[in-house]
């Protein structure tokens, strides 16, 4: 069974880095699949704020694009999110996903996620 799982969040100042890590067993991926990571803050909706194939095109919200950067390991096992110069509004539980796609439809895998906290 496909298991996703987070680390790295914390409790950190504005202005400062983070780097969450998610570690998944049981995918194989194909080209066009992807791991993404999501967040949800508080009274918000759910929000993706980067994705990555194993293609390797990646692509991010633009509340977050020029600060954070999604990256692989070279089997894709395990997924990055290097966030620098948080915000408050970055205070959120940030989930890992996994999209793929197993013929004939998507399939979505989703861990448990960690929490960021960004506070002075």
């Amino acid at each position: 069974q496909a298991r996703l799982i987070e680390s790295g969040g914390g409790l950190v100042q504005p202005g400062g880095s983070l780097r969450l890590s998610c570690v998944n067993s049981h995918i194989i991926f194909s080209f066009d699949d992807m791991v993404g990571w999501s967040r949800q803050a508080p009274g918000s909706q759910q929000e993706t704020v980067a994705t990555l194939t194993a293609g390797g095109a990646s692509h991010y919200s633009d509340s977050v694009k020029g600060r954070f950067t999604i990256s692989r390991d070279g089997v894709m096992k395990t997924v990055y999110l290097q966030m620098d110069n948080l915000k408050p509004d970055g205070t959120a539980v940030y989930y890992c996903y996994a999209k793929i796609f197993e013929q004939p439809v998507w399939r979505t895998c989703w861990g448990r996620g960690t929490r960021v906290t960004v506070s002075s």
